[in-house]
């Protein structure tokens, strides 16, 4: 098929990269332009939001929304990767070790928070991947960077096994706070286990398997995508206009927001800057106004 464009959300399952299942829906879609907001991890599943031919142009800003995880940290271990998926550097003993001290640790990591990325991550430093410089032999040490999670469920200890539930910002590394949480306790730790569960407004209810998607191709239309994941504005055809070429409104936005035409198609992303709405990405496709 030839696909128009718009979202879909994927149900990830483990052992794949993200970018394996890209590739899978390239095929899917008959397009080369299909890309993700978010990686996970192969080990990882659930949600990956997925855009298609002129949805990428969203994913610059999606990838910026929060995200919620289900985890399982195993303390007394720690390892090359943060999760289970590395070697093995350091066992402790955990004999002693509480319920209540795990639950008090835990308290401390809601908020805003300074997080090391995992040495293994997508993190750019000097224009590569830390992941790739570790692959290459390097000694990589990133800087903090400031996350927050909003909200933290404990929903299990059962050690050295620990459930949680995450809603946090983009960028909040959930195996650095299984290595932070053992580093803590001072027993060290890992990531057993994940599952993300949303992303934005995008959850595992709105999401397919791949074999779903082998079956029956359900994308989310462009527009409906739009109106879903942004803030939204309803334009004069006036307003539209001008929107159509991309150019500056006179016009009161509180955040980046969807503006649509008088007949509802979706145009452009426009965000607040000094005073006026601008062009974040015009989406519109069609001859010029005047032409």
């Amino acid at each position: 098929m030839t696909a128009s464009s718009g979202l879909v959300v994927v149900d990830k399952p483990g052992g794949m990269t993200s970018h394996d299942v890209v590739s899978r829906v390239r095929r899917l879609a008959g397009t080369r332009k299909v890309g993700h907001a978010g990686t996970l991890d192969p080990m990882a599943t659930g949600v990956l939001v997925l855009a298609v031919n002129r949805a990428t142009r969203l994913l610059g800003q999606l990838t910026l929304t929060e995200k919620r995880y289900d985890a399982t940290i195993r303390l007394g271990t720690a390892t090359t990767t943060d999760d289970a998926e590395g070697e093995v550097v350091a066992t402790r003993p955990i004999d002693g070790l509480t319920e209540a001290a795990v639950r008090d640790a835990l308290s401390g990591f809601v908020g805003d928070l300074d997080q090391v990325p995992s040495a293994v991550s997508a993190v750019k430093l000097e224009g590569k991947r830390a992941y790739a410089r570790v692959r290459a032999g390097e000694q990589v040490d990133l800087p903090a960077r400031r996350v927050t999670i909003h909200t933290l469920q404990v929903n299990a200890v059962d050690v050295p096994d620990v459930g949680i539930s995450v809603r946090c910002s983009s960028g909040t590394y959930i195996r650095a706070m299984a290595r932070d949480l053992g580093a803590a306790l001072g027993v060290g730790g890992h990531l057993a286990f994940l599952r993300r569960t949303a992303v934005g407004p995008f959850t595992l209810d709105d999401a397919s398997t791949l074999d779903d998607l082998t079956e029956h191709f359900a994308m989310t239309p462009i527009a409906d995508a739009a109106r879903i994941s942004f803030p939204t504005r309803d334009l004069d055809e006036a307003h539209a206009a001008h929107v159509r070429v991309g150019r500056p409104l006179d016009i009161a936005l509180d955040r980046t927001t969807a503006l649509f035409a008088p007949d509802g198609e979706f145009l452009a992303l426009y965000r607040p800057e000094d005073g006026r709405a601008k062009a974040v990405a015009v989406l519109w496709e069609g001859p010029s106004p005047s032409g």
